[in-house]
This record gives structure tokens, C-alpha cells and sequence, in this order.
């Protein structure tokens, strides 16, 4: 692994080198790490002697993206991190007892870090883990809590909110009551970050295999309101309670997106926005769940109509009757079951281009008056004409089929980057796993 690589190579004999952060959280789970972060005593001009193939970035707090493998390791270094340390006493929070020279600098930077789970440092040599914060502890408990008071925490870096959905998503833990409050309280400085951001945090919601449960987080604590104003008008129209342990279908369409995906094996944001555009379309004209296994078939296989509408017409197993948007089989012709797929095709696209625009956002949800209203059109130009070249292989004038992708196996590293046969197949077992849960009686007893 680069960040291992990066640690044998760096010269120890003058500097102390640790890994930090989540990790070393993941590492102790036994999970494998999204990415590795390395700190170390060495200032970066240093770093950068010995890594010619890295950057600096970064004004405010600078740190080397070291290329290896594929992947960006940050190197952060302890010269740069201590200037700021009059940060960490403003929180009433005491070093511990007995601290050396290196402990104190340990300390302060963990100190620094949002939430104690993530305030671990390891020391790959020495095998030695580092925790001055409780995060070992909160690792057994399965807790997210932040490092200093959340309130404090959180006005500081408004970030860090979603940051606890999405670690608590992810890994399955329970948010701590005062943090959970401060969430609650504070939910609506997220806006204050700029779109960019915003959409790089669903990102990593949604496309790391933690999808589901990250949407139940978002709607608990309202964040969802903001961020995704059409999917809580949807929860709010169904009755869905805050806490609710039900499932919807956006719910289902994210378990099937999930069981597919990991924190090293994600996919493109057009898988996800796709996702959420055919939920919506289905969710404002429910559609016959035959038409909708054809439209995903027919996206399958580039295009080709009557092959996909051969399969879905020979399909005799059930389809999940507990959501509404799926309408029992009607026995529709050839003819009229191609001009249903037409139709969802252009509603889907439909449905991209309202989550686009800010005003159709507004607009639309004005027609409810329990929903929250928001302006934020969070996905930009460039990821709807994304969508919308993923569905492209679905309209009449398709002369010349799109080509279709052979076999089952999935490519991840071109799911990753978002080639369109990939994401077409991923999304197609994502639909058709929903519309046709593999074991019927068992996902119903959910």
C-alpha cells in the first residue's frame, strides 16, 4: 500500500513518521482504509526531497499529496499543525499527566482532530497505537463524539456535521447524544459551505457503499431537507418519521446500490444521481414494474427495445409489492410497453433537469405544504449532461444500438471513473434487484 511504502522510504534516522486519523480507525476495525494520511516530524520541503513526485497544497494548512499506486497520500507534518495551537486551549481540555516533549505534540494535534474515533495516532514501527482522546473506547462502544465540545466543534468547522453522518453510516455507529443535539441545532450551517463541498460530502455518502443508512441520517437530522429537498418531500409525503425503521423504495433502491459497492470499490456520481432521478420520476407517475424492468434492460443492453422487452414480458416471478411507485403487471402490448419505456425515459430526464435548477426546485416543492423548501440545486451542469448521456441509448431514434457490456463481473475501475457501459450494468442489477428482490419473503419480513 502507498502509505506504507511512503513510511518505509522516509528518512527515520531524523524524523518521527505516524499514521493518523481514520486509518488507523480502520485498520483497528479490520476494514480496509479509503485513504491513508501520514503525519510527520519532518517540515514538507523535506518531504517533498524525497517524494519529487508530490505537491504541496493548500495556504491556510499545507500538506503534501504524495502519488503512489493510483493514489493520493497526504503528509501533513507537525511544524505546519503547530502554529495553531492556541486553538487547543480554548476548550478547557488538560494534557494528560506525565507528557514528554513528543506526547505533548501527539496531544495537541489530536486535540485538533473532529472526533475521537479519528484522534488516534499509530506508529507502524514502534506498533504502538497513540489515543489521548477516548477513541479506543468509542471504537468498543461504537460512538461518534467529537473530540471538544460538539457545539464548539461544529461552529468551527460546520463540516464536521456531515462528516458524523457519514462516518456513523459507514461504519454502523451510533451518534453520541450531545453530538447527535448539536446536529440537530446547528444542521443549517452546513449552507454555509460552498455547493462544491456539499457535493463532494453526498458523494462520499452515497457512493462508498453506505448509501441507505447515510439517507435515514440525512432525514433524522434534517439534514436531507437541505440537501436533497425533492427525496424529503418524498419522505414527507409517505409519513416517514424521523426515526422510521421502515423501508421506502428510495430506501430499497440505495440497500441494492449498496450491496454492491465498498469505501475502495465506490462508483461515479452518475450512478447515484440516476439512482435518485428514476426514484423521483417513479415517485411522481408510479409506473407497471414490467415497464420498469424493461427501461432498465433495455438500458442494459445499449438500446436494443425488443430484446428487452422479450425478457421483461417472460419475467414470471413477483415483484415487491410494498411500494406504491411499482404498479402490478398490466399485460401491455409490445407497442404501448415501448412507448411506457419512451415515456419513463423522458420523465427520468425530466426529473434531472428539476434537480438541477434551483427555481424548479422552489417551485415544486411549494406544492406541500408539510415539506421543507430549499433552493439548493446541489447537482451541477456537468454531472446532470452526465446523467443524461447515461440514459441516452433509450429514445426513438436510437438507429444504431449503443454497445452493451458482456458478462456480470463488475469493472470497478470504470464504474469508478463513470464509463457508461459499466455504470448502465451496475444500474440496471441495482433496478431490477429492487423491482425483483432475490428473496422476496425474506426482504418483505424486513
Amino acid at each position: 500500500m502507498g502509505a506504507f511504502f511512503s513510511l518505509n522510504i522516509l528518512p527515520f534516522t531524523w524524523y518521527d513518521v505516524y499514521l493518523v486519523g481514520g486509518c488507523v480507525r480502520d485498520l483497528v476495525l479490520k476494514k480496509t482504509p479509503k485513504d491513508f494520511d501520514i503525519i510527520t516530524s519532518a517540515d514538507l520541503r523535506e518531504v517533498r526531497k524525497t517524494f519529487p513526485w508530490c505537491a504541496i497544497v493548500g495556504k491556510r494548512f499545507p500538506i503534501c499529496h504524495v502519488h503512489m499506486d493510483g493514489t493520493i497520500v497526504e503528509v501533513s507534518s507537525f511544524n505546519t499543525a503547530r502554529w495553531k495551537s492556541s486553538v487547543y486551549f480554548t476548550h478547557g481540555i488538560e494534557a494528560p499527566n506525565n507528557c514528554d516533549k513528543k506526547d505533548l505534540l501527539r496531544w495537541r494535534n489530536c486535540l485538533n482532530r473532529d472526533f475521537t474515533i479519528n484522534g488516534l495516532m499509530y506508529d507502524p514501527y514502534a506498533r504502538i497505537v497513540y489515543d489521548y482522546m477516548g477513541g479506543m473506547e468509542d471504537i468498543i462502544k461504537t460512538k461518534v463524539r467529537t473530540v471538544v465540545p460538539a457545539a464548539t466543534s461544529f461552529q468551527e468547522d460546520c463540516a464536521r456535521i456531515l462528516r458524523a453522518n457519514r462516518i456513523a453510516a459507514r461504519l454502523g455507529f451510533s451518534i453520541s447524544r450531545e453530538t447527535a443535539q448539536s446536529i440537530k441545532n446547528l444542521s443549517s450551517s452546513v449552507l454555509r459551505l460552498d455547493k462544491s463541498r456539499l457535493l463532494m460530502e453526498i458523494n462520499y455518502m452515497l457512493a462508498y457503499g453506505s448509501g441507505e443508512a447515510s439517507l435515514r441520517l440525512l432525514w433524522r437530522f434534517g439534514l436531507l431537507d437541505l440537501l436533497l429537498p425533492f427525496q424529503a418531500a418524498y419522505f414527507v409525503r409517505g409519513g416517514f418519521r424521523r426515526r422510521d425503521k421502515r423501508t421506502n423504495l428510495l430506501l430499497s433502491f440505495f440497500y441494492n446500490v449498496d450491496k454492491l459497492l465498498a469505501p475502495n470499490r465506490p462508483c461515479h456520481s452518475s450512478l447515484w444521481v440516476s439512482v435518485l432521478a428514476l426514484h423521483k420520476a417513479l415517485s411522481d407517475k408510479p409506473r407497471d414494474c414490467s415497464v420498469v424492468a424493461a427501461f432498465s434492460l433495455a438500458l442494459h443492453n445499449g438500446g436494443n427495445f425488443s430484446e428487452a422487452i422479450s425478457i421483461a414480458r417472460r419475467i414470471n416471478k413477483p415483484h415487491d409489492t410494498r411500494f406504491h411507485e411499482l404498479l402490478d403487471p398490466s399485460g401491455l402490448d409490445e407497442e404501448d410497453l415501448e412507448g411506457e419505456i419512451l415515456d419513463l425515459a423522458e420523465s427520468v430526464k425530466g426529473s434531472l433537469f428539476q434537480m438541477t435548477n434551483e427555481h424548479l426546485v422552489s417551485g415544486a416543492l411549494a406544492g406541500y405544504p408539510q415539506a421543507p423548501h430549499s433552493d439548493l440545486a446541489l447537482i451541477p451542469l456537468a454531472m446532470y449532461l452526465k446523467a443524461v448521456d447515461f440514459f441516452d441509448c433509450v429514445k426513438v431514434s436510437a438507429g444504431e444500438n449503443f454497445l452493451s457490456k458482456k458478462g456480470r463481473e463488475i469493472n470497478y475501475e470504470y464504474l469508478a471513473r463513470g464509463d457508461l457501459q459499466e455504470v448502465r450494468h451496475v444500474f440496471a442489477r441495482i433496478v431490477f434487484d429492487t423491482v425483483y428482490p432475490l428473496h422476496l419473503d425474506q426482504n418483505q419480513s424486513k
